[in-house]
């Protein structure tokens, strides 16, 4: 199986913590309460490049660099490139 497909077939599982919702909010200047749907729409992307580096996805999309634990599907952080 394609490694960027395993991540696609498991967006219904993607969650994060309250602290990851305040730090994504924070590095990405979001201004949505709904963190975790706007993550499942960046990776769901047509442009979104998908890695896995070691257990954790890495999603290279729109200057944002999402990252997701391969394991539990936790959306770990996010950064501006």
């Amino acid at each position: 199986m394609n490694a960027d497909h395993e991540l696609l077939k498991n967006l219904d599982k993607l969650h994060t913590t309250e602290l990851g919702v305040v730090r994504m909010k924070r590095n990405l200047s979001l201004d949505t309460e709904d963190v975790v749907d706007w993550c499942k729409t960046k990776i769901n992307s047509a442009n979104a490049v998908i890695t896995r580096n070691g257990e954790n996805w890495y999603v290279n999309v729109d200057n944002y660099i999402l990252t997701v634990n391969g394991h539990s599907y936790t959306i770990i952080t996010a950064h501006k490139k």
